[in-house]
């Protein structure tokens, strides 16, 4: 079975037609021509007004397809409706047509999910406090930019996003592409990853404070964050929000 049909992009529900291609027994480039076929109808259906190029256009690894290839990303209507245009109905193209259907539903159930979430006041609260904490870091880590390049490094800016990007690898499973991941965090979340950033801000100053060299302090930091992920373990984002969702309909 084909695992993680859709999946999140930019915040909305979306199905590559590189699996599609294989869920409905079809040459992918096959799904391409067809698709390109009837353009303005797909580009209609699309809802995302800041696509300008009519399709949101993924590369797919050489590890999944064999190769690298460029595949679409397309929304529910899209995908629906180029459902209708493939005849043939296996049992296995139906089981097929039956999963993706189900994964559609599932991930917008679970991106309503959030929504509600936060629309609550302990998240409201949680999310002010941890935008407090993010702007104290991440002035922290503009300031080891600046110390990095006085040190010598080539390339001081890189170590602004790797910071964030690493700490987000150990503590998160991020499957998908937000605009603002943490507009998606759970409030638990929140607060895991506002106890990882003050270790990040108390790292960077202390090697700062001490004279460290950059390449050291950074080596330092993210031995720390290590550190706190594994005691703390790492969550999924998004599908812990449709968790506690649940929780909380069966508790009523």
């Amino acid at each position: 079975m084909v695992k993680e049909i859709v999946r999140v992009y930019n915040d909305e529900a979306r199905a590559g037609t590189f699996l599609i291609a294989q869920g409905f027994e079809r040459e992918h480039r096959k799904v391409i021509e067809l698709i390109n076929k009837y353009r303005e109808r797909f580009i209609r259906l699309d809802n995302n007004k800041s696509v300008l190029e009519g399709f949101i256009i993924k590369k797919v690894p050489a590890k999944t397809a064999g190769r690298p290839v460029e595949e679409y990303l397309l929304n529910e209507q899209q995908t629906i409706f180029l459902g209708t245009l493939f005849r043939n109905s296996s049992d296995l193209i139906l089981d097929f047509k039956e999963r993706l259907a189900d994964d559609f539903v599932k991930l917008k159930k679970r991106l309503s999910g959030i929504e509600k979430t936060k629309q609550s006041e302990p998240y409201k609260i949680t999310r002010i406090a941890s935008k407090i904490i993010r702007k104290k870091t991440t002035d922290e880590m503009k300031r080891f930019v600046e110390y990095a390049n006085s040190q010598g490094s080539g390339s001081p800016d890189r170590y602004y996003g790797n910071i964030t990007k690493m700490m987000n690898g150990l503590l998160f499973i991020v499957e998908g592409k937000f605009k603002n991941l943490r507009e998606v965090m759970t409030i638990h979340q929140l607060m895991t990853v506002s106890s990882a950033e003050q270790i990040i801000d108390k790292g960077l100053r202390s090697g700062m404070d001490n004279q460290v060299f950059y390449k050291d302090i950074y080596k330092d930091v993210k031995k720390r964050v290590m550190t706190f992920a594994e005691l703390h373990g790492q969550s999924k984002v998004i599908e812990d929000c449709l968790k506690l969702e649940d929780n909380s309909h069966q508790s009523k």
